[in-house]
């Protein structure tokens, strides 16, 4: 181990501190936290730079890859980011690696510049060691990985060993030199040429060192050698205890900056909008920084200037980027502040101007301008150039609103970590941009950076795209809730400038982005002294901006916003209705999206829209967090927690997000959409009407058209012309106005919706022109809510049936036949024209997969509910089978069922062959009525009869097994994605086609999934067209359906997607009831009240029919309406 003896830290070999340990000594030679630097040459060099860099919108998403190319991705990555930048040197590649079990095993002075690395293996760098066969990640949520005793970690300390040659350009001679960590996980040493040069902890924010007098001079023709020694464990991870995985290493970007004797070290953009936005007073503070032989007394002949540049006229000016004069759009030139007589800081500069009609800069036009600062000497020569882009807006507080330019503007938002399935937490440029492109396109205006500061070249993408953000700082100590003996780091003294250091190294990175709308204390830390000094820091630094933290119960004095966690919709309309709470409240976590989730969203949004002092919140999460994984079989596969053999571990808790790990959409993201979108359609009995829930941006860039449909077919369509409605306006149409009434009134269907959809009409940094911003389905229908249904007969075709022991066959001359089992009552076969549609018989089903929010509340979850009414184990008998009917036309079968737990005792019959002994072991009798007409149609009765002491129902409906080759599906109903009961208000009602195979989701623990909701009827045909139709009949209200190779044994059983073992038939389900899927939460049973299935009697009814090439699903449906 190498020693720290020149600050008598640590002597050669001595262990007897290890400031690794010591919460007090969090960095050494560190210099203080600044903005990025990017030490252009010329003003033009700096405007090209940002021109460059501001050309990117949805194209460049389609390059986010997510496999093993990510790695070299993420070098390319970080040699982009310092193209242009003549004095900036990316020190990312391939590095020599070796890991030690511990500190103290390191190869002895490994760092010198003679040490020979020869057999070490390499690394890329950035990256997670974890992620390239070293060491093993780690996922919990709560509980440390590590026995909890502070600040001490465990001697067991994976320690990585980087090496790495390099040259100073020969163009840097006579510059001092900056050695860059943009940020390294979690303690780390570094070595210039065997020389220690600084220590640093925090893993999620950068550390810089000066290196100028430890590296050969730029015409040396020795090479340097950076050392680095990262430990994977430090007293710092005590404060990152985040819900994520615990992932080592060098996993941003290292960087060398050259600079001048004296430079612009740091600068903090300002603005103040008039009362009337119209103008802005705009302020820099800069701060510049001299080497050691400089003098005070030089500084008065140098010159500071700063100018604003209009970037949004960049765009504006045309392709041709050669012929583009970027320095031609400059708006301001700022003024030096006289600095005041006697001052004592010296090193600081403070200009000033004001702009007039500034352009605004909000999610919904995210206008930016480019400062550049100029450093000059007393001849006018460039000494230094620093530049950001910058945006001009007022973040404000009302009375129960957050307001951003006066407006108060709705957070659609979603938690976003940052998560790579090969990489980890190493970032690419195009990834980024794809999260960017896909908020953007599913409506998303806002996220919070869960939970610490990342890449900075994320905080420029929010910034140019438009997103809102709450920036967090790198600190969670959750895992100590769990302790009776340890406090929380904040209320204990010795942890407060390792907590206060990480707020200030974030607000002193990213103050001058115009996305960051409020700055958060960190995450579940509970609440103290700690908190309040963090809070009291910002607020002096910064008042631009409102302070977040949810910590000790989310209405601490050090939060401008009140934003619990998962709070019920019924209870953030009580404190909204608070009249003595004055500030807004907005969720910054709700609505759990693990697995099959986010049921009662539209809950929420009800709520929100309709409630003043109620801002919205942030979804938790972005994206499922599995890496990717070897398995046994050769093949990758996304994997959770447990799968690296980390102990401790919380399994597949960091499967939560709305995107698989390669960003491909969740179907709940299209209840997102909806429930996100700007353009909301409110029907009332004679008008419908359009509101622009925007608060910026009129509709002048949207395309309204109008589609009607009846009983499921295509009236007509066609474009519906508007006036512009402005920002937060409203456009009334008459119903018999509007361009649909001829055809609507001319329409003899049952069953009549209205489909208005707005779509861009120009494309946009985020999406291509004809991206749809907006649908939403209207039902013009009285009477859609029960729709009686008939089979019409065929007169002079009769039956014939064939009896042969328990079985009788059924059948209509050729065309098709059904045999029943008289012992069982159920259908046996069911065969048309030579092909053979069910092989197993139709029976009752209350059981369901439990999803992930099932298993959710321990004792109280609904899964251990049901499992302790058996439930789960619930198998149904025959009790009662008669053939009631038998006539040339028509064949009625009665059979009873009764629901018993498996491996208990069957009941018995009674004598009379309709009640049965032993009804203590019944959880549910079910009556099945089957009507078999000569139509080849069979009507399906069922009365069902649960215990009234069971646990809410997962379902009341029944299950079949169809053929194999009965894989193309056809429905009328909601669609054409997923959707449950209470997570259907996204998807339109319609005709749908698909196949079982596309129709399964892919989650990667199997859960209940791939349901349909609402459907009227669905056809399952094989490649010839043949195949059976199922519809409600009689009232029986629309039902959920679904159909997959996998069957609910299946499902429950695997536990990985990939694991699924296909089944040899399609297993169907038509549920009349279906529990909803709830997601207000994953810990508790949260499902609505009103999507919980009560255990009382349900009755309903099915048609089954045949269906061949020549009949469509539509035509047997419209066949059987009452008119």
């Amino acid at each position: 181990m190498a020693t720290i003896s020149s600050v008598g830290l640590l002597g050669p070999g001595n262990y007897s501190h290890k400031i690794w340990e010591d919460p007090s000594f969090i960095k050494w030679r560190k210099r203080d936290a600044h903005v990025p630097l990017r030490s252009h040459d010329t003003v033009e060099g700096s405007l090209r730079y940002w021109y460059d860099r501001s050309k990117v919108n949805f194209l460049n998403s389609n390059s986010a890859c997510w496999d093993d190319d990510a790695v070299f991705g993420a070098l390319e990555s970080a040699a982009f980011w310092v193209n242009g930048l003549p004095f900036v040197m990316s020190l990312s590649g391939q590095w020599k690696f070796l890991l030690a079990p511990s500190p103290e095993s390191v190869p002895v002075s490994f760092y010198d510049v003679a040490f020979d690395d020869a057999n070490w293996k390499t690394l890329p760098v950035p990256s997670n060691w974890q992620m390239h066969g070293f060491d093993r990640p780690i996922y919990t949520n709560i509980v440390y990985p590590f026995p909890l005793n502070p600040p001490y970690v465990p001697s067991d300390n994976p320690t990585g060993c980087y090496r790495k040659s390099f040259r100073i350009p020969k163009e840097w001679k006579g510059r001092r030199i900056l050695l860059h960590f943009e940020a390294v996980d979690s303690a780390f040493f570094a070595w210039i040429n065997g020389v220690l040069v600084g220590y640093s902890q925090d893993s999620r924010l950068p550390a810089e060192f000066e290196i100028t007098d430890y590296c050969y001079p730029s015409d040396s023709e020795k090479e340097n050698v950076i050392s680095v020694q990262v430990l994977r464990w430090s007293d710092g991870s005590y404060l990152e205890d985040q819900d994520h995985w615990w992932l080592s290493g060098i996993h941003r970007d290292v960087l060398l900056l050259s600079k001048p004797q004296v430079f612009i070290t740091d600068y903090f953009f300002k603005s103040t909008l008039d009362k009337n936005f119209l103008a802005a007073d705009v302020q820099v503070e800069v701060k510049i920084d001299l080497w050691k032989n400089f003098e005070d007394s030089n500084l008065s002949s140098l010159t500071m200037e700063a100018t604003l540049y209009d970037s949004s006229g960049w765009s504006a000016s045309g392709t041709n980027d050669e012929k583009v004069d970027i320095s031609s759009y400059d708006v301001l030139h700022l003024n030096l502040r006289p600095s005041p007589t006697g001052s004592l800081v010296p090193h600081f500069y403070t200009l000033e101007g004001k702009l007039e009609r500034p352009k605004l800069w909000s999610s919904e036009h995210p206008n930016l301008y480019t400062l550049v600062l100029v450093l000059k000497d007393s001849s006018g020569n460039i000494l230094d150039c620093e530049s950001c882009q910058v945006g001009i807006r007022q973040v404000s507080q009302a009375p129960k609103q957050m307001l951003v330019n006066g407006r108060p503007v709705v957070i659609r938002g979603v938690n976003r970590h940052e998560h790579h399935p090969r990489n980890g937490k190493t970032n690419l440029e195009a990834c980024m941009i794809k999260d960017l492109v896909l908020m953007k396109q599913n409506n998303i205006n806002a996220v919070r950076n869960s939970h610490y500061p990342q890449h900075p070249r994320w905080y420029e993408l929010c910034d140019l795209f438009g997103l809102y953000m709450i920036d967090e700082a790198n600190i969670e100590t959750h895992g100590f809730d769990l302790s009776s003996t340890f406090k929380h780091p904040t209320s204990e003294p010795s942890w407060a400038s390792s907590m206060l250091d990480r707020v200030i190294g974030m607000v002193e990175r990213d103050k001058n982005h115009a996305c960051i709308i409020a700055w958060s204390l960190g995450n579940e830390s509970s609440y103290g002294p700690n908190h309040s000094a963090m809070a009291g820091w910002i607020r002096a630094k910064d008042s631009s901006r409102l302070l977040h933290y949810e910590g000790g119960g989310s209405r601490t004095s050090s939060t401008d916003i009140i934003c619990p966690m998962y709070m019920r919709v019924w209870d953030i309309l009580k404190i909204a209705k608070d009249t003595s709470e004055s500030r807004p409240l907005i969720l910054c976590e709700y609505s759990h999206a693990m697995g099959n989730s986010n049921g009662n969203l539209h809950k929420y949004w009800e709520a929100i829209d309709g409630t003043f002092g109620l801002q919205g919140g942030f979804i938790w999460d972005w994206v499922d967090q599995a890496l990717l994984k070897v398995g046994n079989d050769g093949c990758k596969h996304w994997a959770y927690g447990g799968e690296f053999g980390d102990q401790p571990n919380d399994l597949n808790f960091c499967l939560n997000g709305i995107m698989w790990p390669d960003r491909t959409p969740h179907p709940a993201t299209h209840e997102v959409k909806y429930l996100y979108q700007p353009i909301k359609i409110v029907l009332t009995e004679k008008t419908v009407k359009i509101i622009n829930a925007q608060y910026f941006d009129s509709t002048q860039t949207i395309e309204f058209s109008w589609l009607l449909h009846g009983d499921g077919c295509n009236l007509g369509s066609g474009i519906l012309n508007l006036p512009v409605i402005p920002p937060q306006g409203s456009y009334t149409i008459e119903l018999e106005s509007g361009p649909w009434y001829s055809l609507l009134k001319t329409c003899s269907a049952r069953e009549i919706f209205l489909t208005i959809t707005g779509k861009l009409r120009h494309p946009t940094r985020w999406a291509k022109d004809g991206h749809v911003v907006s649908s939403s389905q209207l039902s013009l229908s009285a009477k859609d809510d029960s729709i009686p249904h008939i089979i019409k007969f065929i007169k002079n075709s009769n039956l014939i049936s064939e009896r042969v022991g328990d079985i009788i066959a059924i059948q209509k001359q050729n065309t098709w036949q059904i045999k029943l089992n008289t012992q069982t009552g159920t259908i046996e076969s069911w065969k048309v024209g030579g092909y053979s549609l069910i092989n197993q018989g139709i029976l009752p089903c209350l059981w369901r997969a439990p999803t992930d929010n099932d298993k959710g509340g321990a004792p109280n979850s609904y899964l251990c509910r049901w499992k302790a009414a058996l439930l789960d184990t619930l198998s149904f008998h025959t009790d009662y089978c008669s053939v009631n009917e038998l006539t040339s036309t028509m064949v009625h079968v009665k059979t009873v069922y009764l629901g018993v737990p498996k491996n208990q005792e069957s009941p018995t019959k009674s004598k009379d062959s309709t009640e049965s002994e032993n009804t203590g072991l019944i959880l549910c009798r079910v009556e099945v009525n089957y009507y078999i007409h000569e139509s080849g149609d069979v009507i399906i009765d069922c009365n069902v009869n649960p215990k009234s002491d069971l646990p809410p129902l997962p379902r009341v409906g029944v299950v079949f097994h169809l053929e194999k080759s009965l894989d193309r599906v056809s429905w009328y109903g909601k669609g054409p994605f997923e959707c449950y009961p209470d997570r259907k208000e996204a998807a339109h009602v319609g005709i749908y086609e698909s196949t079982v195979r596309d129709m399964h989701v892919p989650y990667i623990v199997p859960v209940e999934s791939s349901g349909r909701a609402d459907v009227r009827w669905v056809a399952f045909q094989n490649s010839s067209g043949v195949g059976l139709y199922a519809s409600i009949y009689g009232t029986s209200p629309p039902m959920q359906m679904s159909a997959s190779f996998y069957g609910t044994a299946e499902l429950e059983r695997a536990t990985h997607n990939h694991c699924l073992v296909e089944n040899d038939y399609i297993e169907v389900h038509l549920d009349h009831k279906h529990m909803g899927i709830g997601g207000d939460d994953s810990w508790t049973p949260c499902v609505h009240d009103e999507y919980l299935v009560p255990p009382v009697p349900y009755s309903f009814s099915i048609r089954l029919s045949p269906i061949n090439p020549s009949t469509s699903g539509q035509d047997i449906y419209r066949s059987q309406i009452l008119q």
